[in-house]
């Protein structure tokens, strides 16, 4: 497939950035918000002439990219902490999750925090009563998961808002 604009192949590629951020966020083995950023910023550089409102469009995307990457860690933190879970037991969930993110491709990040939580709260609690946490911590990954693709949706929209208006 040819494309005769240059432009539209700029387009195009922004575009296909865009979306596989989206869907990055989901599956986590590509970093969506920065692949929907960056497909923003490659749309703002490459493209034929950068006019103001590309430049709002990537500034906007900035400012959502940078928050939600803070709310998405310090929100279900803060909601773990609060519910009663221990900073030992994330710590041994996350290093669990960085492990199982390379021994079970795409879902390991995922079962490995949760045994890590499991397991240090089985330890500390008792197995009948790990799994309240483990349930809070499950809630945790999938805030963190739903600010993610919230924020990687919002770059998406503001793009497709750009690309109109310029």
């Amino acid at each position: 497939m040819e494309l005769s604009d240059s432009g539209t192949a700029v387009n195009v590629l922004a575009g296909v950035l865009i979306a596989a951020g989206v869907l990055g966020v989901i599956l986590p083995v590509v970093p969506g918000l920065l692949l929907s950023w960056s497909g923003v910023l490659l749309w703002v550089l490459l493209s034929d002439a950068g006019t103001a409102v590309k430049w709002l469009v990537l500034a906007l995307a900035t400012v959502i990219a940078g928050f939600g990457l803070v709310v998405k860690f310090l929100w279900p933190g803060r909601k773990l902490k609060e519910s009663g879970v221990p900073t030992p037991s994330l710590l041994v969930g996350g290093v669990l999750g960085l492990i199982g993110f390379f021994v079970v491709p795409v879902v390991g990040l995922l079962l490995g925090f949760l045994l890590g939580i499991y397991a240090m709260e089985a330890a500390r609690l008792g197995i009948d009563q790990a799994w309240p946490s483990t349930r809070r911590a499950l809630a945790a990954v999938g805030l963190s998961l739903l600010v993610e693709f919230a924020a990687a949706l919002g770059i998406a929209v503001i793009w497709v808002f750009g690309l109109i208006a310029a």
